[in-house]
């Protein structure tokens, strides 16, 4: 099977040259090569598998809405999926909450619901230019690639990026008040830059390295987004759907973004499936200005009313909190041990090694001992831990034993 990937599939294939195995099946926390092998997953589908490979609740939902002969297709025709997921958004995650939203389905995508989201910007406020955060990821489409801050990613769009300009984040300069330069800009008629359409952020970027921005910065940006009448944008693509330990991971800062973009572990089991939230006033689209034959992903709606209810239904919010802290815990404790700084919040961690090429290798032996897991940061020198949140206790240790013996080699 390798052969035929190595001599048929692009070089542009990436996370398959970091773990050298043929997966064949998956289950929970874990995952299973050809040849049975058992593998660890802290690396979670880059955030689309929360609840787990194969959550039994949820596959069997979407399992009998295929058996039902529940239609698949239906771009964005009213359906009872579609109806049936709004419905449990709206009564069981926004409303008690306090967010007036507008659902819009874009492709099944993460950067697809960020296009989406700038359009909405740009309509409303008539104005072009975005405001990202040095350390974004935002995705890999144009629009979005231009809000993305890594030269790596950035190049390959093979052509100038435009639209975007990137401000500091708040610990991109000691002592600099990102906020603060940001007041500056939009005061200085000598800035060079134009007053944006919307600030789009990331409560922790995640690809940047696990940064976890301040509680005070994240009211502040909302402040400052509403005193200059600019649209702010949360993208929760990566980060959102319980992975902070509340389903958005705005809830501690007690902010309501105008725009919320969410993919990835919103479809429940990995159903390809994404949603832009806008708040009425910004909802200015017409019917079809953004478009796509795979925006009504019937099966997506119904996994992620699924794991909703499952979150919901079940003991997963006060156990994930347990699991949060004992996350923590284990991921500060081999920190400590080895000397080196972690970065995280809930369920989302990073190991800061500062070289690129000892976290590769930290991975390619971590891989060798049974574990998946992932680079993330500046030069890829942090090694990103993000297990599923249904993971067990004793599964989370094992799986920190084998960075902190891999870390004891490679140190």
């Amino acid at each position: 099977m390798n052969e035929t990937i190595e001599k048929y599939e692009s070089n542009v294939r990436s996370y398959c040259r970091k773990w050298p195995a043929t997966f064949a099946t998956s289950k929970g926390p874990f995952m299973y090569d050809e040849e049975g092998t058992r593998y660890i997953d802290f690396f979670d589908g880059a955030g689309t598998l929360n609840f787990g490979h194969n959550n039994p609740t949820i596959k069997q939902a979407v399992i009998d809405y295929l058996m039902g002969d529940g239609i698949v297709h239906a771009l964005d025709m009213t359906t009872s999926a579609k109806a049936a997921f709004i419905e449990t958004l709206q009564t069981r995650i926004l409303q008690p909450r306090g967010l007036d939203y507008k659902v819009a389905f874009p492709g099944p995508t993460g950067t697809n619901a960020n296009e989406l989201a700038l359009k909405f910007a740009r309509k409303a406020t008539g104005r072009t230019e975005v405001w990202a955060l040095m350390g974004a990821f935002h995705g890999m489409t144009l629009g979005a690639l231009s809000l993305t801050s890594d030269t790596y990613s950035r190049e390959g769009a093979g052509m100038p990026l435009v639209g975007a300009r990137h401000m500091p984040a708040p610990y991109t300069l000691p002592g600099l008040d990102a906020l603060a330069f940001m007041e500056a800009v939009l005061a200085d008629d000598h800035a060079g830059a134009s007053k944006p359409a919307a600030i789009v952020v990331e409560t922790t970027q995640a690809e940047g390295g696990i940064q976890v921005l301040p509680t005070e910065f994240l009211k502040g940006l909302r402040e400052l987004c509403t005193k200059h009448d600019i649209v702010m944008i949360v993208d929760d693509i990566q980060v959102g759907c319980w992975r902070t330990g509340t389903f958005f991971s705005f809830e501690r800062a007690d902010i309501k973004p105008d725009i919320v973009t969410m993919s990835k572990s919103l479809g429940g089991i990995g159903t390809p499936f994404a949603i832009t939230l806008v708040s009425p006033k910004f909802d200015v689209l017409g019917p079809g200005e953004h478009n796509g034959t795979f925006r009504g992903n019937q099966l997506g709606m119904v996994a992620a009313k699924a794991a909703i209810d499952y979150a919901l239904d079940t003991d997963f919010v006060p156990e994930l909190q347990a699991k949060a802290e004992l996350m923590k815990e284990l991921v500060q404790s081999v920190a400590a041990k080895h000397g080196v700084e972690a970065r995280g919040i809930g369920m989302i961690w990073a190991l800061e090694l500062g070289d690129g090429k000892l976290v590769l290798d930290t991975i390619h032996k971590c891989f060798d001992h049974g574990l998946v897991c992932e680079a993330c940061g500046r030069g890829d020198s942090a090694l990103k831990l993000m297990p599923a949140l249904i993971t067990p206790d004793d599964v989370l240790r094992e799986g920190m034993g084998i960075i902190d013996e891999v870390l004891t080699e490679v140190l």
